[in-house]
């Protein structure tokens, strides 16, 4: 017998040895033998036992996600049932295969009498020249169709040559496409019955063990590098060996530039699933994508190619669609809080910064744990809320009053403020000194918080989007632009928390932006902000502050021209989809103004009214 038990056992074939050798190795046994030695010996110097108990090992922790026939393929034959069947407990396995084993051997012929007539060796001839001989008497038109249909690589980038066509070769031989298509034919019947005969046997045993080599995917180009003379030029067809090696190498399909063994999307989806519970390191990954047949100096390029997962850090991570799910994805494998930068940086895709910023500060998944930087809520720690707001909770933590060096030391060891700043805001608004160096909330014996005479949802311009935030919207003019500070509703403000002699400062990448309350509530410059839009006059810029002192903001550029008037009302409270009807744009105007579902048209129409917002009221007039 010349089977080893790699010959009868594909996953051997494919599966990394650094997995195989712990638990294939026998000292009874040589290194590899499950390679190098026929099974017969191996089962005469150790015992078919000990031969299948290894075998079953491997199965148990290696293969457990296989059905019992693709590990070995002959209890297809000998127990059917049980080759569609995952393994089961070790002891059933090992016993099924003892008897596929044993019958094997069984099987084995009679040795050949001495002095039996024995084949001549074949020549040693370079591989190249052995299957010229295929093509050798072959006229051009068989050739041709050959070098330009059936051995094309279909690799081939947009702007080169493309496969020829039938149509394009019956044109060029004066021939039919059926004629071609016959040729065709024949050629596939010719070049199969001669890999049939002995000649062929060099090249067979070389595609045995190149099936070996690529295991379950490997890059396309690595067919051409597997050995030298892959490279070399066929003279029969003027093509490069390796484009027909690829055509005989039936089973796997060339898919975005890589050759997989069975289907690509199944592979694809088994690797997937191997990384559902959540990040790998890289070195683990590689482990596992080997239990699919995907050789380990190949599989990083694998996992990076796979749709849905992302190398990144030195970890293997599900790369779902979503901004906030990679967000948190990214944060969960650098494991440290992270600036908006950073995470745009490592998500690598085309997020504006902006978009980030405002999921990161809108998102439950998501906590400020510093001026600049964010992390995941379930790591814990204390939310960073600004520097008033931090003032705020030291004095509270100190049970109502605090030194404001202890307020500053505690502060600036633990965030990434300055001590001219906490001490900044220490002194202004809001707060009250009770004695040398000690401060308070002012204030405290206020009982009632500021209410203003109409509260948000009757503020022109404010709108309220599906999270429950309340938005102001800015309609950007030259004033802006330039830099000037700009009025905001008091019913907008109040719902910010402020009241009159207040002050509110909003943090954004650019810099600090102060909201201030002295005859009437103002917002200082955000030119920064627009300019990172690149706004221009007549755009609209929603805006509101998040419970951690952040200024989220929504770009929304001017309406385009000839948009009808339901669209052109919705467009200025932030809504850019089509809608059915005007009853269904109706209804998403009153939700966003505050209004309870089912009201009438009417009543929409006279909270507008109210309201003052009349640049709405013209389009539903």
């Amino acid at each position: 017998m010349n089977l080893s038990l790699s010959d009868i056992v594909p996953p051997l074939r494919w599966t990394a040895p650094s997995q195989v050798e712990p638990i294939a190795s026998d000292p009874g046994l040589p290194d590899a033998w499950w390679q190098a030695l026929p099974l017969d010996r191996a089962c005469a110097a150790v015992g078919t036992g000990q031969v299948a108990s290894r075998l079953a090992d491997l199965t148990i922790a290696c293969w457990a996600h296989l059905v019992l026939g693709d590990i070995l393929p002959l209890l297809r034959f000998t127990h059917p049932e049980e080759s569609l069947q995952t393994p089961g407990p070790r002891e059933s396995v090992h016993e099924l295969y003892v008897d596929v084993i044993d019958k094997l051997l069984a099987t084995e012929p009679a040795r050949e009498p001495a002095g039996a007539a024995v084949p001549p060796a074949l020549p040693e001839r370079p591989m190249p020249e052995i299957i010229d001989e295929i093509f050798a008497r072959l006229d051009d038109r068989q050739r041709a169709i050959a070098r330009d249909r059936l051995y094309f690589d279909a690799s081939q980038q947009p702007g080169q040559a493309q496969r020829a066509t039938l149509d394009e070769l019956a044109q060029r031989f004066s021939v039919t496409r059926e004629r071609i298509r016959q040729i065709e034919r024949d050629l596939r019947d010719h070049v199969n019955d001669w890999l049939n005969g002995p000649a062929a046997a060099p090249l067979n045993a070389h595609l045995s063990w190149l099936r070996t080599r690529l295991g379950s995917a490997v890059p396309a180009d690595d067919l051409a590098a597997a050995v030298p003379w892959h490279r070399t030029e066929l003279v029969t067809l003027a093509i490069p060996a390796w484009r027909f090696v690829r055509t005989l190498l039936t089973g796997y399909e060339q898919v975005d530039g890589w050759l997989v063994a069975g289907g690509a999307d199944e592979i694809r989806e088994k690797t997937r699933q191997l990384f559902t519970d959540g990040p790998r390191p890289l070195d683990e990954a590689v482990s596992l994508v080997a239990q699919l047949g995907i050789r380990e100096d190949v599989a990083e390029r694998w996992l990076a190619s796979v749709p849905h997962l992302r190398v990144l850090d030195g970890h293997v991570v599900p790369w779902p669609r979503s901004m906030g799910d990679k967000a948190e994805a990214v944060l969960a494998v650098t494991r440290a809080p992270l600036t908006p930068e950073e995470i745009q940086t490592r998500i690598g895709e085309d997020y504006s910064l902006v978009g980030i910023r405002n999921q990161l500060a809108s998102d439950e998944r998501f906590i400020r744990l510093d001026r600049s930087k964010y992390g995941l809520r379930r790591w814990g720690g204390d939310e960073y809320l600004g520097i008033r707001e931090m003032i705020i909770r030291e004095i509270e933590r100190a049970g109502g009053e605090a030194s404001v060096s202890t307020v500053v030391d505690n502060l600036t060891s633990r965030y990434d403020v300055s001590e001219s700043s906490i001490r900044a805001y220490a002194g202004g608004p809001g707060f009250e000194r009770t004695q040398r160096g000690y401060i308070r909330v002012a204030g405290q014996d206020q009982a009632e918080p500021y209410q203003p005479r109409r509260d948000v949802s009757m503020t022109r311009r404010c709108f309220r989007s599906r999270d429950g935030r309340w938005w102001h919207r800015v309609d950007v003019n030259a004033e802006h632009l330039r830099g000037s500070g700009s009025p905001l509703p008091t019913g907008f403000a109040a719902h910010l928390g402020m009241a009159p002699g207040g002050q509110l400062t909003a943090s954004t990448a650019s810099g600090e932006v102060v909201i201030s309350w002295h005859n009437q509530p103002t917002i200082g410059s955000i030119r920064n902000v627009l300019a990172e839009y690149n706004a221009s006059e007549g755009d609209h810029v929603f805006l509101t502050v998040s419970d951690g002192g952040e200024l989220l903001t929504r770009f929304l550029p001017a309406a385009g021209a000839g948009l009808p008037a339901i669209n052109q009302a919705l467009h200025l409270i932030g809504y850019t989809a089509p809608v059915a009807s005007e009853a269904e744009g109706l209804r998403l105007i009153g939700a966003r103004i505050g209004l309870p579902e089912g009201v009438a048209r009417e009543e929409v129409l006279d909270r507008l009214r109210d309201r003052g917002d009349r640049d709405i009221l013209t389009f539903l007039a």
